[in-house]
């Protein structure tokens, strides 16, 4: 019988916040069982790229990250957001390690072809260790992965934490018992954004197929479930999508 592992992403409004960043290593630290953390830090990198005179361009929701830009989230995501949680945790008797993909060669990416947009150095994975994960994990080790993977040519790209939890979690499936959480600003999948009260308990693939085709579920909230229907079916065990501050009630929606 597999250990249970839980893995938990968390985005950058979470993770640098003095408050939030508090209660979230509590509440990660309660969790039993093995566990893994990953984090993003976006609003940060774009703060210290303005301060630095950086301009920061998205298209889609997605960071485009030219050489300056790609030497800025490489500070903040591996450097400033990711030292700050493991002393953190450190903090709570936890012993958590941060990496990027380069380290230990644990995630390795390919730079994004140029199609409409050029993203500039901007990674797809293409190969997760999961035994040096897993390897770590079984000792006692708590790995907190930030959103940078490399190309094993000494380049390192800049990779949307969703997919670094994403990958991650069904790596480790061989291995463990996984339940993947993604932690963001609503309690869950809402029927109605603006209700806090509609969230969707459960949801199945037809479930959500039928949730798209009538608009119940939309925008980014699609890419998000297709991520974890993905997960599901590499042998992910379940993926809840909750708020920051409710991981260990288990509440949230569940996708199975």
């Amino acid at each position: 019988m597999k250990n249970k592992l839980t893995l938990v992403k968390v985005g950058g409004q979470i993770v640098e916040e003095p408050e939030t960043l508090k209660q979230l290593l509590n509440d990660f630290s309660n969790l039993e069982g093995h566990k893994v953390l990953v984090h993003g830090g976006g609003r940060a990198a774009t703060r210290i790229a303005g301060q630095l005179g950086i301009e920061s361009k998205m298209v889609n929701g997605r960071r485009v990250t030219d050489a300056d830009m790609l030497q800025v989230v490489t500070m903040v995501y591996g450097g400033l957001v990711n030292k700050q949680i493991v002393a953190g945790l450190q903090a709570l008797n936890v012993n958590a390690l941060g990496l990027t993909g380069a380290d230990m060669n644990y995630m390795r990416s390919e730079k994004r072809p140029v199609k409409d947009v050029d993203y500039g150095f901007v990674g797809d994975v293409k190969e997760v260790n999961a035994d040096i994960l897993a390897s770590l994990i079984n000792e006692g080790v708590v790995p907190v992965l930030a959103p940078l993977t490399h190309d094993k040519q000494g380049n390192l790209l800049n990779t949307n934490a969703d997919t670094i939890a994403g990958e991650a979690a069904k790596a480790l499936a061989q291995y463990f018992d996984v339940t993947l959480m993604f932690c963001f600003e609503k309690k869950g999948v809402l029927r109605n954004p603006d209700d806090e009260d509609s969230m969707i308990p459960e949801i199945t693939k037809p479930a959500f197929d039928a949730f798209v085709a009538d608009g119940t579920i939309q925008g980014g909230m699609i890419p998000k479930l297709e991520n974890a229907f993905e997960a599901i079916a590499a042998g992910v065990k379940e993926v809840i999508i909750s708020k920051a501050d409710e991981i260990g009630k288990g509440t949230g929606t569940v996708v199975k």
